[in-house]
């Protein structure tokens, strides 16, 4: 009788420096996106969950917000939370970006992982746009003098279609066991917070230096109004009034591009229609104060 072809399952956590493009990999990894990418640094808020399934293993790439120096409450949330997540995985995907010098943010990274028992994975990530290829072994080698790595794996999170070195290698250290999750499940998140991501990352995106991140995203109504039609009504959070008029632009001249770019890649997803309702409103210094945290789903303890 022919022995069952062994399967694997378990929680990999993505740790990085703001903006090393952990969001982005956790897409390319998954074929979907779901979590928010901008080159604006501290863009993920939250740990968001994503599941790939190959032919033998089922792994939740666990994306989480860029460790750094926090300057509010919402800093000091968002770091928490990345390193927590360190505790609780099966792997930890330690992803550098090789087109900058290794700096206080990596070797403070280095520094947690040393406390932590998780097999670590030294992702190099922007190969692509690496102009002296010739640096990379450098790189990796001056990176493993630090740290005892399970494996290191250059990447480009933006060009490659395929990570089979990436995925074999973590799949090594995954432990054996049946899928948690269903095939055709993507993410954790419900879809009303997905939705929420999407509008916040189009205000990133189209509104630059003008307004950093003083945003916040409510999704006030998430209704389906049949199998092909769903209505979004969301509110977008400042913290200033000259914030709430760049958003809403000349004649909601922004506000109306932040809607048609946010129900494309909602749409792109959810396979369907998307009416979305889109309001501003102000919540002055919101990043600094308990209740308005937990309103937008951060826990502030």
């Amino acid at each position: 009788m022919q022995a069952e072809p062994k399967h694997y399952a378990g929680f990999v956590a993505m740790v990085g420096r703001p903006n090393v493009g952990k969001s982005t990999l956790t897409n390319s990894l998954i074929g979907e996106k779901i979590a928010i990418m901008s080159d604006r640094p501290q863009t993920t808020r939250n740990r968001i969950m994503c599941i790939m399934n190959t032919d033998n293993a089922q792994i939740m790439f666990l994306d989480t917000p860029g460790i750094h120096k926090p300057h509010h409450k919402l800093g000091e949330y968002m770091v928490r939370t990345a390193e927590g997540t360190l505790q609780e995985v099966d792997v930890i995907l330690f992803i550098v970006d090789v087109t900058e010098k290794r700096g206080a943010g990596e070797d403070y990274i280095l520094e947690l992982l040393k406390k932590v028992k998780t097999p670590v994975i030294l992702v190099c990530n922007k190969i692509d746009k690496l102009q002296d290829k010739s640096k990379l072994f450098k790189i990796m080698e001056d990176y493993s003098k630090l740290y005892k790595f399970a494996a290191l794996v250059p990447v480009s999170a933006l060009t490659d279609g395929q990570f089979p070195d990436l995925v074999q290698e973590i799949t090594k250290l995954l432990p054996e066991g049946p899928a948690y999750y269903p095939d055709d499940m993507i993410t954790d998140q419900p879809e009303r917070v997905i939705a929420g991501e999407m509008i916040r990352e189009k205000v990133l995106r189209l509104t630059r230096d003008e307004v950093p991140h003083a945003i916040a995203v409510e999704v006030d109504e998430f209704k389906e109004r049949d199998d092909e039609n769903i209505y979004i009504r969301a509110t977008i959070f400042v913290e200033r009034e000259s914030q709430k008029g760049i958003i809403i632009g000349a004649k909601g001249g922004m506000l109306k591009k932040i809607g048609q770019q946010a129900r494309a890649d909602l749409e792109k997803l959810l396979y369907c229609k998307i009416y979305l309702d889109l309001w501003v409103k102000v919540k002055p210094d919101w990043r600094n104060q308990d209740k308005a945290l937990k309103q937008f789903g951060y826990n502030a303890r």
